[in-house]
């Protein structure tokens, strides 16, 4: 990211000239409600965006994401959940421009990791009073994304989730809908190949994040967006019981032990195969298949934070 301002530079331009553009996906769980709010509010903070667009059809998005940077913002603020901020990651890695993030989803993963407000006005008071951070960027293949790769359960889960289901629980909706695909699922064997080492593991469900939240709660105290790694995790085992016992534990507490202490894989690059080859989640689309090859790009996205958060 050589060829860019520096994070300071282009704060300062956020602050002083207020170039943004808004797009806002009225089908994420709390977008249709808040959208014309979140104008509101922008105009209320001194913006006054160079495009408002709102997404009816999710196959617009790309479409509107690219509509809205060609009116040339220094902030591209996304209101959605973590699918759709995970497109306009891929839409503004690499590029000049900063991505401003309103949590209008269901776990708001990317959000949490960021060290967002989860509030509206929260949010919004960010692009004012935050600044501009590189984290990082993870690649399953060639395919960018901005929190996490899964497979085993939980992609069965995300196909079958009901989005009324969502609207009434939020995210207890993920684990309550795994309680009834549970009972019919079957292992897998996984094989994590890190710096030469091999790793192998039998378990119902395998995460690989780039973030630090997974279903709305973090993976571990001490992991991070912006620490150049990726970390490799499974819940529970082949045994299903244990897989219940951990997610219910984390549903209910949240709670998980550190990096140096967990059940972690941790590296910049990782080879994942799976027997038998398995379908992967990758930020919400299912489009992958393993073998995959998963690695962290440093810094390769501009963020708006808080100005608490740690831009290493």
């Amino acid at each position: 990211m050589s060829d860019l301002r520096t994070k300071a530079e282009h704060t300062a331009a956020i602050q002083r000239d207020r170039r943004v553009a808004v797009v806002v996906n009225t089908r994420s769980r709390r977008g249709r409600r808040h959208y014309f709010e979140v104008i509101e509010q922008l105009h209320e903070s001194g913006y006054e965006p160079l495009a408002e667009l709102s997404v009816y059809n999710p196959k617009r998005l790309r479409e509107l994401l690219d509509t809205a940077l060609a009116t040339g913002p220094d902030l591209l603020i996304v209101g959605g959940g973590d699918g759709t901020l995970s497109s306009a990651v891929r839409h503004v890695a690499h590029r000049d421009v900063a991505l401003g993030v309103l949590p209008l989803g269901t776990t708001n993963n990317f959000a949490r990791s960021l060290g967002l407000p989860l509030d509206l006005s929260g949010a919004i008071r960010v692009f004012s009073t935050g600044k501009v951070a590189d984290i990082d960027l993870g690649m399953a293949d060639d395919r960018p994304f901005a929190n996490l790769a899964s497979f085993g359960v939980s992609v069965e889960v995300a196909g079958k989730v009901k989005p009324w289901l969502k609207r009434l629980l939020g995210r207890p909706a993920y684990p309550l809908t795994a309680l009834t695909i549970l009972p019919g699922h079957r292992p897998f064997r996984a094989f994590i190949t890190v710096e030469g080492q091999r790793h192998e593991l039998l378990t119902h469900q395998l995460n690989i994040a780039n973030g630090r939240f997974h279903g709305g709660w973090q993976v571990a105290r001490d992991i991070s967006i912006d620490n150049g790694t990726l970390v490799a995790y499974q819940l529970g085992s082949g045994k299903k019981l244990r897989l219940l016992g951990e997610t219910l534990i984390r549903a209910t507490t949240g709670r998980w032990r550190s990096l140096a202490g967990g059940p972690f894989v941790v590296g910049r690059e990782m080879l994942l195969e799976t027997d038998p080859p398995m379908a992967a989640d990758v930020d919400g689309e299912v489009r992958l298949r393993t073998p995959i090859r998963l690695r962290v790009v440093p810094n390769g996205v501009r963020v708006m934070v808080p100005d608490s958060f740690e831009d290493r």
